[in-house]
């Protein structure tokens, strides 16, 4: 073999394993929401004596596992069984947060019921608390970056490393935002209408002063811009980050952590393990530091 055949050998080899690590980041999300479905249906075959023996103290407890770990159908049950003292003594404020986080992932009977319990102050249920500071069940040690030069186009992958260190933003990062976003699309356009490389909506578009969301250069000093204050919100914290980047600062901030939204916690998932480490530099003068750093 000569030395140009076995330098595009090694070319392609990597690029597989690259590739290999992103289909490997997709498949974590699906076995993640396998895991909270099968969850959820034995926490419905316990409250209603489906198979096995009624037991709905376990119901609750197994709603409340998948709960936190984002999923909305288990968030309505418990918030029902609190509303109406059903397994669980009853507990308007616990009742108030699972609606509201039913609700914000749409469904639209807890955003109903929530609107009725107006008056109460939700609370958030001891069960649904992080047991461990980040949303991942891996050591971080353990990880290996994304190569991003392998699989980005070449010209964002260049941008992105022109302009990032600009913005005091690791080009590592905000690959892997972009590559969670869009997956390097510069048309991409979101059901939200989030526009281009870097997922921007049109508030943040005019927030950043984007005139061209689609626009690759305008879209990257956006998102970057956006990023640099959020790692100084939340204190170079990139779990936080992510979430907010995906779910909104201010979604973050009301939960006092990572949103239980499937698709949030998925997210921020795939941005840490795509990043490699928990941690990002940050400028504290940019801003003050969030609520959520307060729980």
């Amino acid at each position: 073999m000569s030395l140009t055949s076995s330098s595009r050998l090694s070319t392609w080899l990597l690029m597989a394993c690259a590739l290999a690590a992103q289909a490997a980041l997709a498949q974590d999300s699906t076995l993640s929401a396998t895991s909270q479905r099968g969850l959820f249906e034995q926490a419905l075959a316990y409250e209603n004596g489906e198979g096995v023996r009624r037991d709905p103290l376990l119901a609750a407890n197994l709603y409340c596992e998948a709960a936190r770990l984002g999923d909305r159908d288990a968030q309505y049950n418990l918030g029902w069984m609190y509303a109406n003292g059903r397994g669980v003594p009853r507990d308007d404020g616990r009742a108030l947060f699972l609606f509201q986080a039913a609700a914000e992932q749409g469904i639209e009977t807890a955003r109903r019921l929530a609107d009725k319990l107006a008056d109460v102050q939700p609370e958030m249920p001891d069960c649904m608390r992080e047991p461990e500071p980040l949303p991942v069940d891996v050591h971080f040690a353990s990880w290996t970056p994304v190569d991003y030069a392998l699989i980005a186009p070449r010209t964002i992958y260049k941008l992105v490393h022109k302009l990032a260190p600009r913005f005091k933003v690791e080009p590592q990062l905000a690959l892997s935002i972009i590559a969670a976003e869009s997956n390097f699309n510069p048309q991409a356009v979101s059901a939200k209408n989030a526009q281009g490389l870097m997922q921007l909506i049109p508030e943040t578009s005019q927030r950043f002063n984007v005139k061209n969301a689609f626009d690759p250069a305008q879209n990257i000093r956006g998102g970057l811009t956006y990023l640099r204050w959020l790692l100084a919100y939340f204190e170079g914290d990139v779990a936080l980050v992510a979430a907010a980047y995906n779910a909104g600062e201010g979604t973050v901030d009301r939960y006092k952590g990572v949103p239980p939204y499937l698709e949030t916690r998925n997210y921020v998932k795939r941005v840490l393990r795509s990043f490699g480490g928990p941690r990002h530099p940050y400028d504290s003068a940019l801003s003050a530091p969030s609520l959520a750093l307060k729980k």
